[in-house]
């Protein structure tokens, strides 16, 4: 067994020496937070739509897409994003990016077709995946060993307890008006103001260089084909816990609601604990996130009542919550400089496809199974597998540089 660990490979100084700190950090992950916040704010609004454009051909498809397309096309292109992140650089390439988040998250204030809104949303994604991919591979760049931990773990953890925050708040303006939500992502035009006068490219590296440079498909391709699987199981119960709740006889929505924020915050503590366990190495990480994710989903299927649900859902996002950074530490930490945008963007389009296939998966499960609680058990099933997988084949990474 190997004791070289790639997180052990330093990031190089940017060229005038200056050094990454807390702004920095803050920076990135707020940008971070916009995928989330395209994923979870028009959620509440979609009966609205339903209603609004009631007369459209085709509305029982368009307005579901409305909320879907991004995340399709953050997957679609978030491994392209990695490629001109490396040949254009990391900050040129997010700071368009935040500002067509904004023109494209905006439009729908002003179009009256749901067609046009629809596609508005591929926009939507396009920057999102730019986004992702940028803010991502720069804590990487920024950063290395224990800060580096400490800020991957950490966006996770901001982006557990926004997806919470964004469902409230879609929910409170919706009320409003179904185009009031719409108004958010205005906050990345706000954002890219510090951006711009905060962050800086890390390196200079000419273009010959990246393109001579491959991705390491030998080295990446384990950790994307396991976050495919991964990006599944994390959104399971993030989509469809509201529905167990439901199916339990709950029809009191702060009760969902609540029951749903009790398991962001698990998915939290479990992210900011990554940076504590980081030590025990990636192969250790996996086993106890997958382990825990196994017992928590298979629990939620075989609950009965509501507080055992919520304790079910409470162990599964703990395990998912580490296992988010364990994932993409794997996947990044040890590419070189002029590799690491597209490793980042290759990892955040895998993530991606499994959050769109997540629904798509559970429920083709349920109806071949029955119902949702036996599919949630037969995912639970799947990450008990996985974990045996890791157990003979996994990474031989003893420990994650302190």
């Amino acid at each position: 067994m190997s004791t070289m660990d790639p997180t052990a490979i330093e990031t190089r100084p940017p060229a005038d020496g200056r050094t990454a700190g807390k702004t920095q950090a803050a920076l990135l992950v707020a940008g971070s937070c916009m995928p989330v916040l395209g994923a979870v704010l028009l959620a509440p609004v979609l009966p609205t739509l339903n209603q609004v454009f009631a007369d459209t051909a085709g509305v029982a498809i368009l307005v579901p897409l409305v909320l879907t397309l991004p995340a399709l096309f953050v997957a679609l292109f978030s491994p392209l994003a990695g490629y001109v992140a490396d040949r254009m650089g990391r900050k040129q390439l997010l700071i368009y990016a935040m500002l067509a988040y904004a023109l494209f998250g905006t439009a729908p204030l002003w179009l009256d077709s749901l067609g046009a809104i629809a596609f508005s949303r591929v926009g939507v994604g396009i920057a999102e995946a730019a986004i992702m991919t940028c803010c991502t591979t720069l804590i990487t760049d920024y950063y290395s060993g224990q800060q580096r931990n400490k800020y991957l773990g950490l966006q996770t953890m901001v982006s557990a307890l926004a997806a919470t925050a964004f469902f409230a708040l879609g929910g409170a303006l919706g009320s409003i008006s179904w185009r009031t939500p719409f108004w958010l992502y205005a906050v990345s035009a706000v954002l890219v103001i510090p951006m711009v006068l905060k962050l800086w490219e890390p390196a200079k590296v000419a273009p010959t260089t990246t393109t001579k440079q491959p991705v390491p498909w030998r080295q990446i391709g384990a950790p994307a084909a396991v976050t495919l699987f991964g990006g599944i199981v994390f959104y399971a119960l993030i989509v469809h816990l509201p529905y167990v709740i439901t199916g339990l006889g709950v029809t009191d929505t702060g009760l969902i609601g609540g029951a749903a924020a009790i398991a962001s915050l698990a998915t939290a503590a479990g992210a900011i604990s990554f940076r504590y366990l980081a030590k025990l190495g990636t192969r250790k990480l996996l086993i106890g996130a997958f382990g825990l994710a196994a017992v928590g989903l298979c629990l939620v299927s075989l609950a009965g009542n509501v507080p055992l649900a919520i304790a079910g859902a409470v162990i599964a996002s703990a395990g998912t919550g580490v296992l988010l950074p364990t994932l993409l530490t794997w996947a990044v930490n040890g590419l070189d400089f002029a590799q690491r945008g597209r490793g980042t963007g290759i990892w955040t389009g895998t993530l991606f496809i499994g959050q769109f296939l997540t629904p798509i998966v559970l429920g083709a499960v349920a109806a071949g199974l029955g119902n949702l609680s036996l599919a949630l058990g037969a995912l639970g099933m799947a990450c008990a597998l996985a974990l045996v997988a890791i157990l003979v084949r996994g990474p031989r990474l003893v420990t994650i540089s302190q």
